[in-house]
């Protein structure tokens, strides 16, 4: 879809087409320009472009009846273009059926009408999005997991609170950490701030000096408030006091509402002990402030966002990681990989026997929302059949080759876990590992424990890794 066919399709649902700013906004926006990239070339204000660009979401949420952003509204529009498709679909296959009738079961009609249902399994498989990255706000393809979702919605409504998200690579947390922040915005009188370390320059992690300041500019700007790192910087006191007063006696006194502050791909900071030894237990420290009732900093409230492959040499009682609402993100159930197959067209995955026919592709990849939707998205294009799918799966030649490799990969630089992950996948019985090896491959994802013993998460793990590390 390009720009003009989504204003043809707003034109469809506002009473009054968009004025001439509007659209400037729209356009650009579509682009992927700012609001100051935006005013700087139509010559007008930053800040009153901000307020045409919110007035215009809020415009178009009452039009289409659902929240629309400046981050979704691609998305949003994609889909309405995809239902006003379908419903095109729905209502020529019933033209054909009722000429078919009209004519007799022999009648040409009713041939068109059973290629055109072979030939496409799914209504538009072109409108299935790509995995990979976040799930948009939105989705038709995100699957709620009972009760996780309400439990943090439900959490961050607290004053001071801490939730805790931690999974192994793609298994959804950020998607999750997206829902929460629009949980906030939407319900409360809340200031939403995003910081993923993953977008950090290398040299911001030079220091912890250095790191901290940019730490405080980040929210600063995200808050629209001066930053004033000077006024608060001390070196005498060090750079964790000084970032301690700063949100303190400034971010903090500066804002009415209380501020939810997420902080995804945590792990980025795992590599820089430096760092992390005192960056992560600052975090806690605020924690604990509000919950002493210290007043000011019940106004903030944390998203700790962290994949599980990196193993944290921190003491426990200095970590984060033991305060606050833990979410493990677990897998998808049998039921839940049922609904998402419906959702790209797999008419055959319905009811029982759908059930049955799932099972294979659930022994093979367990229920890994990554793997899973990646198998879903080729099925449902008509890309694999399900029997190549599982035949391939395991080999280069596979769909999860790019997958596959980087465990590999990661296994090659730590040659203990290597050693440990081969014994479990070639034996056929459980083995029992060494705690913190059992722990690491736990965390990465490659094994599940029973007890003291590990068995391989899933087959295409175990046939995988037996080949490349037999």
């Amino acid at each position: 879809m390009n720009v003009e066919e989504a204003i043809a399709i707003l034109d469809t649902f506002l009473e009054q087409r968009l004025n001439n700013l509007q659209e400037v906004v729209f356009r650009k926006a579509w682009e992927g320009q700012t609001y100051q990239e935006m005013a700087e070339g139509a010559g007008y204000d930053a800040n009153y472009v901000k307020d045409v660009g919110s007035k215009l979401w809020k415009l178009l949420s009452q039009a289409l009846e659902e929240e629309v952003t400046k981050s979704n509204f691609r998305s949003v529009l994609r889909r309405r273009a995809e239902r006003a498709k379908l419903d095109q679909q729905s209502a020529r296959k019933q033209e054909l059926g009722v000429s078919s009738e009209n004519r007799g079961n022999g009648g040409f009609p009713q041939v068109a009408r059973i290629q055109e249902i072979r030939e496409s399994p799914l209504p538009n498989p072109d409108f299935i999005e790509t995995p990979g990255g976040p799930v948009p706000l939105n989705s038709f393809f995100y699957i709620e997991r009972t009760p996780i979702e309400e439990q943090t919605y439900t959490e961050i409504s607290k004053p001071g609170s801490l939730i805790r998200i931690r999974a192994p690579r793609q298994m959804g947390k950020t998607s999750l950490m997206y829902r929460i922040l629009t949980y906030a915005r939407q319900t409360g009188d809340l200031h939403t701030v995003q910081i993923s370390f993953q977008l950090a320059d290398s040299q911001v992690f030079t220091s912890l000096d250095k790191f901290l300041r940019w730490f405080c500019a980040n929210v600063s700007r995200q808050l629209n408030i001066e930053p004033r790192l000077d006024d608060f910087w001390d070196e005498d006191i060090g750079s964790k006091v000084s970032c301690t007063l700063y949100f303190q006696e400034y971010l903090l006194q500066q804002i009415a509402s209380p501020v939810v502050l997420a902080l995804d791909e945590v792990n980025r900071i795992f590599e820089y002990p430096d760092i992390s030894r005192d960056f992560l237990p600052l975090l806690r420290s605020w924690y604990e402030e509000a919950a002493d009732v210290l007043e000011i900093w019940q106004k903030l409230r944390l998203i700790v966002v962290h994949a599980t492959e990196a193993y944290i040499p921190l003491d426990i009682n200095q970590s984060p990681f033991n305060v606050g609402l833990s979410i493990r993100l677990p897998e998808f159930n049998l039921e839940q990989v049922q609904d998402l197959a419906v959702r790209h067209g797999l008419d055959w995955a319905k009811g029982e026997l759908g059930a049955k026919q799932l099972t294979p592709l659930i022994s093979m990849i367990g229920g890994h929302p990554y793997l899973v939707r990646l198998a879903l998205y080729h099925l449902g294009r008509g890309d694999v059949t399900l029997d190549q799918l599982l035949q391939e799966a395991p080999t280069i030649a596979g769909i999860y080759s790019n997958y596959l490799r980087r465990h590999l990969a990661n296994l090659q630089e730590h040659p203990k876990l290597a050693e440990a992950l081969k014994r479990v996948v070639t034996t056929s019985a459980s083995v029992q590992l060494e705690a913190i090896t059992a722990y690491k491959l736990e965390s990465m994802g490659l094994v599940k424990l029973e007890g003291n013993q590990a068995i391989s998460s899933c087959e295409l793990y175990r046939l995988y890794f037996r080949e490349q590390l037999g």
